[in-house]
């Protein structure tokens, strides 16, 4: 695709986000969108988040998990960027109305750094190495392409369908847990819809961290220290709407809750 192609679909994403509306899916309208196409797309429609003020502080990784992967018919891990308008603490009410389309709840494990991470060749120890601590958070992902109707590189160009996160209050070293076989539990209104386990998201969310920071070396893009990295879900999507409230447990890392408004 060409740069004003680029920029049309970039600065169309951008104002589907800024006016809680949609677009019909690219890849319907441009069949031959290759990946790198949609990451160029995701990075002009930040560029104009970024020029509106907001900064980035962090980066996600999506479409993780296999359940992820079937529920949305897309069977590769994609990323995208977190801003400072986009996060919200444990407990907080989030409104849905002006705010959100049609919004998603995934429970995951936070990354938080204290020193960049630079691939290609970053290891899982050189992970761990780098992270101050890991917390239970929410993703709650969200789609400007209508009705949910994505292909990779669909999502990919709308910043991997992110719309906000929360991060729980409890943080431990990641050397004091384990991060493959810890579970995970979440509730919608007091009642248990899914269980799962750090396994769930590439063998270990510790993995995803590693592919992240190894796929966008590539690009010359490192993950740097006090980023917030979402680690992708270890359960499935769950829908949510005004009135909703949902909670993860986690074994041995805590709890993170959040409800919609």
């Amino acid at each position: 695709m060409n740069d004003k192609q680029i920029q049309q679909y970039g600065d169309e994403l951008y104002n589907a986000l800024r006016t809680c509306s949609t677009v019909a899916p690219l890849t319907d309208r441009e069949p031959s969108i290759t990946l790198d196409d949609a990451y160029r797309i995701s990075v002009r429609m930040l560029e104009r988040r970024l020029a509106d003020g907001e900064q980035v502080i962090g980066k996600k990784i999506g479409v993780t998990s296999k359940a992820v992967q079937t529920m949305l018919n897309v069977h590769q891990p994609d990323f995208g960027y977190l801003t400072d308008r986009m996060v919200y603490a444990n407990g907080d009410e989030i409104k849905i109305a002006g705010q959100m389309i049609a919004p998603r709840a995934e429970g995951e494990i936070a990354f938080i750094l204290k020193r960049d991470l630079m691939g290609p060749g970053v290891t899982n120890a050189q992970v761990i190495a780098a992270t101050e601590c890991v917390m239970p958070c929410f993703e709650i992902v969200d789609s400007r392409i209508h009705d949910w109707k994505i292909k990779i590189q669909d999502t990919v160009a709308d910043n991997a369908s992110c719309g906000v996160f929360v991060l729980g209050d409890a943080a431990r070293l990641p050397s004091e847990l384990d991060l493959t076989t810890c579970g995970m539990v979440m509730e919608k209104n007091g009642e248990i819809i899914a269980t799962g386990a750090g396994a769930a998201a590439l063998g270990s969310p510790v993995n995803c961290v590693a592919w992240l920071a190894n796929t966008l070396g590539r690009l010359g893009v490192p993950l740097k220290a006090g980023e917030v990295i979402l680690s992708g879900s270890l359960v499935p999507l769950a829908p949510v709407v005004a009135g909703d409230h949902v909670e993860v447990a986690i074994g041995g890392l805590g709890h993170c809750a959040v409800r919609f408004g």
